[in-house]
């Protein structure tokens, strides 16, 4: 599946859990907060040049060099993730507090 069909696919899901969380909670507020929140974390997963971020931390800081795999526009197979302990942990933090914030607003 590409780029296209995942954010495509993303969109949808969000779309669908707001009409969700709209019927369940009849507040435009909490809906609008999920928009937010959902849009955050699919352009934060989806957006990002992960060719560029899948090298080691230390080299994040220096150009990439020119040459890309051809078919860099897809995205990675499952066997080609490289755990970065860094990187999960900064991804961790961030949405964590993200989710927290989006909790804080759905429960109130």
């Amino acid at each position: 599946m590409g780029r296209d069909e995942v954010l495509r696919f993303c969109l949808v899901t969000l779309g669908a859990l707001m009409l969700l969380v709209g019927i369940a909670t009849f507040s435009f507020k909490k809906v609008t907060a999920t928009y937010i929140f959902g849009i955050l974390g699919i352009s934060g997963i989806l957006l990002p040049d992960w060719e560029f971020f899948d090298r080691d931390f230390k080299e994040w800081f220096s150009p990439m060099p020119l040459r890309r795999a051809p078919n860099s526009d897809r995205v990675p197979q499952i066997g080609r993730f490289k755990f970065y302990p860094v990187r999960v942990a900064f991804i961790t933090i961030i949405y964590s507090f993200g989710l927290y914030k989006w909790w804080m607003i759905m429960s109130s």
